[in-house]
């Protein structure tokens, strides 16, 4: 029987990734050189032509490595694009999966036929460019280069009180989630790292075996969680390698075509990954007035949308791939997906977090390699190679910004939706409208402690960051310098224990 499908569904018809190793030899390539050529790597892998050239928009995701004036603008020349729309996103780790959400309800729409999507980073090199004193002959463009459009919310994610108090960096902040969530499992300090090298070591058997991951060693949970010399603790829990690696030189690519266009291309159907559905959402921007440090409402609203849009349950669910900067993400993601049986499972399970399947297709950030905000492009890559072997299958990726600020969640399988077409949802008056916890920066007096890490340098611990709470329930930040109470932070459980807040923000056990 003939395959009846509309002409606006949309599918991603090929995909590229490209991963340079100049720390092995290799020649350096450029952010938009990197970009271009996963692209070009995308259309011979859909085995279509004049897709690059059709391009009704080029998007690429934000660069640190080095800085355009519009990328998108090189990239657009580069393949023979004369696109509408030149855009490019602003910071922000979901912003490759809401773009890939997004274009798929344009196209679904009809206000597009081909939209490719792309990313790069070449951070490794830049380090080594720094360290030898060079600085790269690479693209530069004119002060009068009209801007791209831009995509995603600029704000910055840290308050001035945040800021002030320490509040600021990731790698600082997920532990507190992590330490949180140890709490919430019931937990033991030493059950905590078992569980985070096991489940890491998980990722990193992935990793192993995908050809386009940056280390593919392989570690044991204890290689993961133990400290050694060159796996020094970064922020109580977490080691180097539990860790986001963005030391990486890769490029990701995406097209995204109508069933239309993808006909006209000459697209063979086998290469077709259809987007089912895509949701997106904020949680309240401020980690200050968060319910809680270790859940995500608008993850499990977003994908609760996402699911039901796709008329599918967590069980239909075949492959995974969940952010994965920290392990607290991932495990974040994984109760609020419903992709545990039980969320406070220890030990069984994938990963022994009770999951019902690998989390991860890539690898996750700390091995396949965490090109700053263009993870979820290589994420959704990988994901469509992996569906095209497992036909029928259905796939979730996630992408998220911040402090597990803004999600992202598609959903996509070689099989064509159910529902006949694509479905888009934004929960975000449900996100907005869930309760808040005030921050209190002034408070003097008792404190309960409602998580903590120790912050480390490669000399040592500096100081313990602490989330408190004061008796009227209002959150406030805490830090300490002292060696028994950072200490105690590592060794025993501080979480629900009562201390005293200073007027300057010092804290000391009740």
């Amino acid at each position: 029987m003939t395959e009846q499908l509309d002409p606006r569904l949309p599918v991603i018809v090929g995909v590229g990734q490209i991963t340079i190793r100049p720390d092995r030899g290799e020649e350096s390539l450029e952010p938009v050189a990197l970009m271009t050529e996963a692209l070009r790597r995308a259309e011979q892998d859909s085995g279509g032509s004049g897709l690059l050239a059709a391009a009704d928009a080029v998007r690429t995701v934000s660069q640190l490595s080095w800085r355009y004036r519009n990328a998108a603008a090189l990239v657009a020349d580069r393949i023979g694009a004369h696109p509408d729309e030149l855009a490019t996103s602003v910071m922000g780790g979901n912003l490759a999966g809401v773009m890939v959400a997004r274009a798929a309800a344009e196209i679904q729409a009809g206000k597009a036929e081909v939209i490719v999507l792309c990313g790069g980073e070449a951070t490794r090199s830049m380090s080594m460019f720094r360290a030898s004193d060079q600085r790269p002959d690479w693209t530069t463009q004119s002060d009068d280069t009209p801007p791209p459009t831009m995509i995603g919310d600029e704000r910055p994610l840290a308050s001035e009180v945040e800021s002030a108090r320490g509040v600021v960096m990731p790698v600082h902040i997920y532990p507190l989630f992590e330490n949180a969530l140890r709490a919430r499992l019931g937990l033991t300090i030493d059950e905590q790292q078992q569980r985070l090298g096991k489940l890491w070591s998980a990722f990193a058997e992935v990793a192993a075996a995908n050809p386009e991951a940056w280390i593919r060693s392989g570690f044991t949970a204890d290689e993961i969680a133990r400290v050694a010399d060159d796996n020094r603790m970064i922020s109580f829990p977490y080691t180097k390698r539990l860790c986001s690696n963005n030391q990486v030189d890769q490029g990701s690519g995406l097209i995204i075509t109508s069933v239309g266009a993808a006909q006209a291309a000459g697209v063979p159907r086998g290469r077709w990954v259809f987007l089912h559905a895509g949701a997106e959402a904020v949680d309240h921007w401020n980690v200050s007035n968060r319910i809680d440090l270790c859940s995500s409402p608008a993850l499990r609203l977003a994908g609760r949308d996402a699911f039901a849009l796709a008329e599918i349950t967590p069980a239909d669910i075949d492959h995974v791939d969940l952010y994965s900067c920290f392990p607290a993400a991932v495990q974040i993601g994984a109760i609020e997906l419903g992709l545990v049986d039980d969320p406070n499972a220890n030990g069984s399970g994938w990963g022994g977090i009770g999951a019902r399947q690998p989390l991860t297709v890539t690898g996750g950030m700390s091995f396949a390699g965490g090109p700053w905000n263009d993870y979820a492009s290589h994420g959704i890559a990988t994901m469509v190679g992996v569906l095209r072997e497992d036909a029928g299958s259905i796939g979730v990726c996630t992408a998220n910004g911040g402090y597990t600020t803004e999600h992202a969640v598609i959903v996509m399988s070689t099989a064509a939706p159910t529902s006949g077409s694509y479905g888009y949802s934004e929960p975000q008056a449900e996100v907005d409208a869930l309760p808040r916890v005030e921050l209190d920066d002034e408070w003097v007096g008792e404190v309960t402690i409602e998580s903590a890490t120790v912050v480390h340098e490669r000399t040592g611990p500096t100081h313990a960051l602490v989330a408190a709470r004061t008796p009227s329930g209002a959150r406030t930040w805490c830090h300490s310098a002292e060696p028994a109470f950072m200490d105690a932070v590592a060794t025993v459980e501080l979480i629900g224990r009562r201390a005293t807040r200073s007027t300057s923000g010092e804290i000391e056990l009740a």
